[in-house]
């Protein structure tokens, strides 16, 4: 999650902060009751036939520096949220929100405190951890034709990499209700989503009525890290290839993050060979 940024009116002070966040909220509820936006809100249990892609991340990560409460909480976060999305249908040209489709997170409703993101820093706040949920829904999207129509970004360098990299394994950012993910279904036939937790893992899959002609694969160039100042900065360039099933040819090739991610986690765990002098 990720909210202010550098020194603005919401940092000096927590009143000020809250009127600053009530704000934006406001704003949000305005510009979508005039908006002409049709809102994915239908749900079916039975799936559609064809999977279109899947996706399955560890929910738990454990390391130096990380706390093990938040992140038993953030497992708890993600479950109840994975509830108000698991198999809701996106119809042609409907338009899928993560918060009107979750909701506030709030204490009342069972979420707890967990990792989020304010400026620079890792803090606890309720609801923390849903920023994986996003990061999932997101880069199942990245591999199907359908368009995402609001995405925000925070680093995608929480945590060491836990075993072979692979390109936004994090780094979508969501935060109640203003700094939302959004897909629209460009498509001609239905789309469905389905997001749970089993066996410690967050699972994801994005099911359609007929199969597309098309695949998708995320590739990353140049990966290192770089020490500016004080800091380290994760950077890379992530592209997107569209790739057609029946010959194999990559029909176009597309730069989706110029990367530049603070390092947010113990600089001695940054691998030596990756950093570039």
């Amino acid at each position: 999650m990720l909210f202010c940024k550098g020194k603005n009116f919401c940092d000096i002070n927590p009143f000020f902060y809250s009127i600053s966040f009530h704000k934006e909220v406001l704003k949000r509820h305005f510009k979508d009751f005039f908006s002409r936006d049709k809102f994915a809100k239908n749900f079916k249990e039975e799936k559609l036939p064809n999977i279109i892609t899947t996706h399955s991340s560890n929910i738990i990560k454990k390391g130096k520096g990380i706390d093990p409460i938040s992140q038993e909480n953030k497992a708890i976060n993600i479950m109840l949220a994975c509830n108000k999305i698991n198999g809701i249908i996106i119809h042609p040209g409907e338009v899928f929100s993560f918060w009107k489709t979750i909701g506030k997170a709030t204490k009342k409703k069972g979420y707890k405190e967990g990792r989020v993101i304010v400026g620079d820093k890792l803090k606890l706040g309720t609801g923390g951890g849903l920023c994986n949920l996003g990061n999932t829904i997101n880069l199942l999207i990245l591999h199907s034709p359908l368009e995402i129509v609001e995405f925000h970004k925070h680093s995608d360098a929480l945590a060491p990499d836990a075993g072979k990299r692979m390109p936004l394994s994090s780094g979508t950012s969501v935060y109640y209700n203003y700094i939302d993910y959004r897909f629209k279904n460009n498509s001609n036939q239905d789309i469905q989503l389905f997001v749970w937790c089993e066996d410690g893992q967050l699972k994801g899959e994005l099911r359609s009525e007929e199969e597309f002609p098309y695949t998708y694969d995320l590739v990353e160039e140049n990966h290192h890290f770089e020490k500016e100042e004080d800091k380290y900065y994760r950077v890379s360039k992530i592209y997107r290839n569209t790739i057609e099933k029946s010959s194999g040819n990559i029909l176009n090739k597309e730069l989706i993050w110029d990367n530049h991610s603070l390092v947010m986690f113990d600089y001695d765990l940054i691998p030596k060979e990756l950093i570039k002098i």
